[in-house]
């Protein structure tokens, strides 16, 4: 039984090792991870939700204006004033 007992606590001791390191590792590979993501992002040039929804904004704001605009043109192309 002795045997045993000393075989389990080594077992123990040794787990208890690996275990510390793989924590240290699993924060290194957390920080590399995150900083490829960051590299590959702006890389990509993305915008923010913000700034899409501005820019659907602008668009949707010329849009109306090129409907007014067409109207206005089709209007006076029937008058014959064009």
């Amino acid at each position: 039984m002795q045997n045993k007992q000393t075989i389990d606590e080594l077992a123990q001791r040794i787990s208890n090792l690996l275990l510390g390191n793989m924590q240290a590792l699993r924060g290194d590979l957390e920080d590399n991870v995150r900083n490829l993501l960051l590299q590959a992002f702006q890389k990509m040039n993305l915008v923010t939700r913000e700034e899409f929804d501005i820019q659907v904004a602008l668009l949707q704001r010329s849009r109306e204006k090129l409907e007014r605009l067409e109207q206005q043109l089709t209007q006076l192309l029937e008058k014959g004033q064009l």
